[in-house]
């Protein structure tokens, strides 16, 4: 079976880590259908949010890969900003909730992972805009 992998692309650089726009290659699923996926599984993550801090979990570089597999299950690995934040056991179920809502996905799978830990560097403009830390 061919996976598809959405990754989270971040510069090397910590002033310009903003994430990218998901690329995928190598599916069975239609070009367009695989773009729309894209679209709305990152748009359902931007959905959630870590309950103290006012940025969603995608633009603080929260969510470190996503995969779509030609069956159109969905694997997730995500962190959190540190280990022993108070959703740490909640958060992986709102981020299941909210891709598994997104039409045409099938099984989702998060896997929260701390390596490589999470840093203020992986955070988007638009969360650091947020989080007034410009």
């Amino acid at each position: 079976m061919n996976e598809t992998t959405i990754t989270d692309s971040f510069s090397a650089a910590p002033e310009t880590a903003e994430p990218t726009t998901p690329q995928a290659s190598g599916s069975a699923i239609p070009p367009d259908e695989l773009e729309r996926l894209t679209t709305d599984i990152v748009a359902a993550l931007k959905t959630v949010y870590d309950p103290e801090i006012p940025a969603d979990i995608y633009e603080l570089g929260l969510i470190y890969r996503v995969e779509i597999d030609d069956d159109r299950n969905v694997d997730v690995d995500m962190t959190l900003t540190a280990p022993g934040c108070p959703v740490a056991g909640e958060m992986p179920i709102w981020v299941e909730d909210a891709i598994s809502a997104v039409p045409g996905v099938g099984n989702v799978t998060v896997n929260m992972v701390f390596d490589p830990p999470w840093s203020p560097e992986r955070m988007s403009d638009e969360a650091k805009v947020a989080l007034d830390w410009f």
